[in-house]
């Protein structure tokens, strides 16, 4: 049995209302074979949300998600996938089973960061994010002084954490439009499709074994 090629992926992670749902969305549209999992679906229950000393509900922290149930969501997306891959001579890279994983907190969370493959990160300033914030809806509600008591703060402590990261990260202008944003990730994550097709045409050329092909983008 020959080596298996690791799988990889890739994230698109942002602040609160950075644009990183619409966008992976948008990828999912127009990607072949393409899945997206939202850190945003697994919040936990309210009543198992602290609350600090001025009463602000903790939901900006990663003790407020339940990563474990994530992971092993990503995982199973894996195993599936890895059985859906038929190797033929016919294979392209549009065969390639895609998982875009979209979310606040993804960078700083430690079992991620053996499965990634390019990750994206959108920027937007603290005017335009407390403006965004403003006309949505929340359940619960946000609570008068929310965003510049809890939201911000922890949103500038995840950019600390962020300095420790080794690998790159594709920094985004979120006030760009949504259409110019989808177009530089989409045309990033064909060149990689790509590649991966490349590589993968080499492995079979050469002779060295099975080969497993997936990409997961984190955004």
């Amino acid at each position: 049995m020959g080596k298996r090629r690791h799988r990889r992926g890739n994230v698109i992670s942002c602040v609160t209302n950075g644009g990183k749902t619409t966008l992976a969305k948008n990828l999912q549209k127009h990607l072949p074979n393409c899945s997206v999992i939202s850190q945003d679906d697994f919040f936990k229950p309210e009543s198992e949300i602290e609350t600090d000393k001025n009463g602000f509900l903790q939901y900006d922290v990663l003790e407020a998600l339940n990563m474990e149930k994530m992971m092993s969501a990503i995982s199973c997306w894996m195993e599936s996938a890895r059985h859906s891959v038929v190797s033929t001579d016919q294979e392209s890279a549009e065969e390639i089973p895609i998982l875009i994983i979209e979310g606040f907190l993804l960078f700083n969370y430690k079992p991620l960061d053996t499965i990634w493959n390019r990750s994206y990160f959108l920027t937007i300033p603290y005017e335009e994010c407390k403006r965004r914030r403003s006309t949505r809806v929340y359940q619960p509600p946000d609570s008068p002084g929310y965003f510049d008591g809890h939201v911000w703060p922890m949103y500038l402590k995840y950019r600390q954490e962020m300095q420790d990261i080794t690998w790159e990260v594709v920094y985004l202008d979120g006030t760009k439009s949504e259409e110019d944003l989808f177009l530089q990730v989409y045309e990033d994550l064909i060149q990689e499709l790509a590649k991966q097709k490349c590589k993968y045409c080499a492995n079979k050329v050469d002779g060295r074994g099975e080969t497993t092909r997936k990409i997961i983008h984190y955004i």
